[in-house]
């Protein structure tokens, strides 16, 4: 029997005090039954970092001819392509290919560095992408703040997202690599 998908209910307030974007998003997200919380985290940060109103969650993990998060302009056409993880190359170049603008946030403990020197050099070459990574100790800490119903407060200064759940925040400070 296929395993479901785990819905949570979020509701995001965004200050984001580098392009003047100040609203409220609730949210419901769908994790995948492979997804970790620390994967939905990123999917649900990279969300903030990018708020606006038609950017949307897409089937993630269950299309591959889909992003994790997209931004659809008027007549259809993919504006904003982003992708959390660690995507293949030609997953990539066709994102660049197919959006206007391409973001990748990259992390893992152990994998995100190799990651981007295998691939940094053939992707060098795409002028509408940008690759952030991660620090695994902030998108870890990040994860331990999953739960099925959140109430999050996201200020971006500076490049810094400060991320706050009741009583507990932390800060995630996006590595631009490109």
């Amino acid at each position: 029997m296929a395993l479901k998908a785990t819905i949570f209910k979020v509701r995001l307030q965004v200050a984001d005090l580098d392009r003047h974007h100040y609203a409220d998003y609730p949210l419901t997200i769908a994790r995948h039954p492979s997804e970790t919380d620390e994967r939905m985290m990123v999917r649900l940060l990279a969300f903030a970092h990018n708020a606006g109103d038609s950017l949307e969650f897409t089937r993630g993990l269950s299309s591959d001819e889909e992003a994790d998060l997209w931004q659809l302009g008027l007549s259809g056409e993919i504006d904003r392509w982003i992708e959390v993880g660690l995507p293949a190359e030609e997953r990539v170049r066709k994102a660049c290919n197919r959006a206007g603008k391409v973001l990748v946030y990259s992390y893992g403990r152990r994998t995100a560095g190799v990651w981007w020197q295998k691939h940094g050099q053939a992707l060098a070459r795409f002028s509408n992408l940008r690759v952030y990574q991660l620090d695994p100790d902030q998108t870890e800490a990040l994860a331990s703040l999953a739960q099925r119903t959140m109430e999050l407060n996201v200020t971006i200064q500076d490049g810094h997202l400060w991320i706050a759940s009741g009583e507990e925040s932390l800060e995630v400070i996006p590595e631009q690599l490109q």
